[in-house]
């Protein structure tokens, strides 16, 4: 059974799509953060490897055609921002101010807890990274010397939290303008996040899109001299 399993082509990619669909459905049922359908989707997909005993390195040869939609998904968000283009003008030096920070504040945050646990420099790098989107990410893990495979993980983790904490935060803090809502959820955990962040309005979701691209460039502009802390 496990054989048959392993020589279809594209029992990864089913997998992953249908584990999506039961994270999908169970969001839709009970409304509560926790069932992320990303998360549900990860860890169903963990356990039925697991049942069947199949390795990963198994499971990704089918399944890395999905990651192929990575890059035009993440294009497909410039769309909203389009559409609002005239209240990104209006905002424009708050909206880049806000980003900037927003970076500083992700990077400045990962120097201090690695430092304080005194993390290597391999490991630092492999972090700094956490906050921006996985294909410009990827590049710079590697490039840096970080552990490219703990920084996709370390992603996944980010945007996951971001996504399921997006709207007790803004509570939280009383954050109300959907401007500063979609910045600081887009720099905060890239387009997972962004993905809530277009559940909770227009402007949001297309604030969200600009951060992820800003916060991206700002990254690859100021990694090089956080690295050199550690």
């Amino acid at each position: 059974m496990n054989e048959m399993i392993k020589d279809c082509l594209f029992f990864g990619m089913i997998i992953s799509i249908f584990a999506y669909g039961f994270g999908k459905k169970l969001k839709d049922k009970w409304k509560l953060p926790i069932f992320n359908p990303l998360l549900i989707a990860i860890l169903t997909v963990i356990a039925v490897l697991l049942a069947l005993g199949i390795e990963y390195e198994s499971y990704y040869a089918s399944a890395k055609y999905l990651s192929y939609f990575l890059t035009p998904a993440t294009v497909c968000l410039a769309i909203p921002l389009y559409q609002k283009l005239a209240l990104l003008k209006k905002n424009i030096k708050a909206i880049l101010l806000g980003i900037f920070s927003g970076v500083m504040s992700s990077m400045g945050s990962v120097f201090l807890l690695s430092y304080f646990f005194q993390l290597s420099h391999e490991q630092y790098v492999t972090l700094l990274p956490k906050s921006i989107t996985t294909a410009i990410a990827m590049g710079i893990s590697e490039e840096m010397g970080g552990i490219v495979t703990i920084t996709v993980a370390v992603i996944l983790v980010t945007g996951i939290l971001g996504n399921m904490t997006a709207e007790i935060t803004c509570k939280l803090f009383k954050i109300t303008d959907p401007v500063a809502k979609g910045v600081a959820i887009g720099c905060a955990s890239h387009s997972i996040g962004t993905t809530k962040a277009m559940e909770m309005g227009e402007v949001e979701g297309a604030m969200g899109s600009l951060a992820i691209v800003v916060a991206g460039l700002c990254t690859v502009v100021f990694i090089s001299f956080f690295a050199q802390f550690m």
